[in-house]
């Protein structure tokens, strides 16, 4: 996946669609996991329309306002949870197509969610598209709040996949030990260069990692040891202990290196409860939307 520089002190929800669009990998994710800096109410709007399913791990959730979808609508159980809050369906309505035009341009290429997030939020008491994202996004956050709050499994998945990715950025922070981390240059070109190197690096140590792991667990396969699929799930490529970061480096350019040979000699034997947890889809907010009958 491509990595993208934003602006420091900015709100990362803004830039965390640029994600996929700027994706030129053979892998298209639909969802994208994110901690709080990672939504707001445009974003959860935008990002439906587009198709993708946003998934955040959001601190302090119970600040956050749920909508009803009308002022005579109540809930036996959960009514205090939505306060006055209603959802503004006219504000939707009169701006659909306008949503949807936009929509179309991003999915042509023609703009990046972040220009037109940072366009539209300039003025956004007075924008009233910004507004129509916001109304939508009242919609769908929504939903997914309830649907967090009700579906264990998908709370899992997502801790699960947030601490993934917290994982990987602390692996290239250690990387990244220079000017403790920080990158001085203005450039922008310059900016995206140390990101890029980095990522060069960490995956260059993975790939070492994932070779050394797979050799050292094929010399205890034909020693009659052989790892269960519980032990090999515990493994990861993000190991440092072994790296020499300071001191000198001898590179002897003429070598041949050796084949890469990281496939496993051994079965793996299926778990007889399989404890992939994953979410329970039927459950998450639907990505059918109809559009507001006028």
């Amino acid at each position: 996946m491509r990595q993208i520089c934003s602006p420091d002190k900015v709100w990362e929800a803004i830039y965390i669609l640029d994600i996929l669009f700027r994706n030129q990998s053979t892998i298209k994710p639909t969802t994208i996991h994110a901690d709080t800096q990672g939504q707001n109410l445009p974003v959860f709007g935008l990002a439906y329309l587009l198709g993708v399913e946003l998934m955040p791990r959001i601190r302090n959730w119970k600040d956050l306002k749920l909508y009803r979808p009308s002022r005579e609508t109540t809930y036996q159980h959960i009514d205090s949870l939505f306060g006055d809050n209603v959802v503004d369906w006219d504000l939707i309505k009169t701006h659909w197509q306008d949503l949807l035009q936009v929509v179309i341009s991003i999915q042509e290429g023609k703009v990046l969610p972040s220009m037109l997030l940072r366009k539209l939020s300039t003025y956004s008491r007075k924008n009233h598209l910004y507004q129509a994202f916001h109304a939508l996004g009242t919609v769908v956050r929504t939903a997914f709040l309830l649907t967090f709050i009700s579906d264990v499994k998908l709370r899992e998945v997502i801790h699960r996949s947030t601490n993934k990715v917290e994982q990987y950025n602390a692996f290239e922070d250690w990387i990244a030990f220079a000017s403790g981390g920080t990158i001085y240059e203005n450039a922008y070109e310059e900016q995206e260069k140390r990101i890029k190197y980095t990522g060069v690096i960490a995956n260059c140590v993975m790939l070492d990692n994932t070779v050394e792991i797979s050799a050292a667990l094929n010399r205890l396969a034909q020693e009659g040891l052989v790892a269960t699929i519980d032990e090999l799930a515990a493994l990861s490529p993000y190991q440092t202990r072994h790296i020499k970061r300071f001191g000198n480096y001898e590179l002897d350019l003429t070598a041949v290196p050796v084949p890469i040979t990281d496939d496993l000699t051994f079965a793996i034997e299926p778990p007889d409860e399989p404890g992939v947890i994953e979410a329970d889809r039927d459950a998450l907010p639907q990505m059918g939307m109809e559009p507001p009958v006028g």
